[in-house]
């Protein structure tokens, strides 16, 4: 692992790995009912602070974007099989919450599949085959920046809670008792 491995445009760059989140994310968008997407995306009710640090996450998150996109990765190395391991982890478990997420009523708090161990499952995948990509370029930076989108978007995730709370009251209050919020030892 390098802070700043060299910047080198390329087809065996760190890319690959948005390229499958978004093939992940996007195909299942595609075939989902309309109203299911729009239910993953509503951020009505979220309060000014939470959109606020949301948007100063993904700012972060930008940096190792554009670091994973520029980036080499670093094939043969123990951390590009464990970052290439991580992500794939991720994005199993990605499509796995997503179709658990469409599966459950519009008119239900979704607690079935891996919200079962998780209350944010796709977050958590997500990040999962992030952190992934930044260990399979072998960068620090990519990695801190990854950290930094996390920790702010918890923000982000609070608001969530809040709106659900709001929605489906005491199912929902139980619920965030009985389930972690991001895993099962978190």
């Amino acid at each position: 692992m390098q802070w700043y491995p060299p910047i080198q445009p390329g087809w065996l760059n760190g890319w690959i790995v948005l390229a499958l989140l978004t093939l992940t994310e996007g195909t299942l968008f595609l075939v989902f009912p309309r109203a299911v997407v729009k239910r993953l995306f509503d951020r009505s009710g979220w309060t000014a602070p939470q959109i606020v640090f949301t948007v100063i996450g993904k700012l972060s998150a930008a940096f190792c974007l554009a670091m994973l996109i520029l980036t080499p990765l670093q094939t043969g190395t123990p951390i590009f099989y464990l970052g290439a391991a991580i992500t794939l982890a991720g994005m199993l478990g990605l499509a796995k919450a997503l179709f658990d997420f469409k599966a459950t009523p519009l008119d239900e708090p979704v607690t079935r599949g891996l919200y079962r161990i998780s209350r944010h499952p796709q977050i958590v995948m997500a990040s999962l085959m992030l952190l992934g990509g930044c260990l399979a370029i072998g960068s620090w930076s990519a990695t801190l920046a990854w950290a930094l989108a996390r920790i702010l978007s918890h923000v982000g995730i609070l608001g969530e809670e809040e709106v659900c709370l709001r929605e489906y009251g005491e199912e929902y209050a139980a619920y965030l008792a009985r389930v972690p919020r991001y895993l099962i030892f978190f």
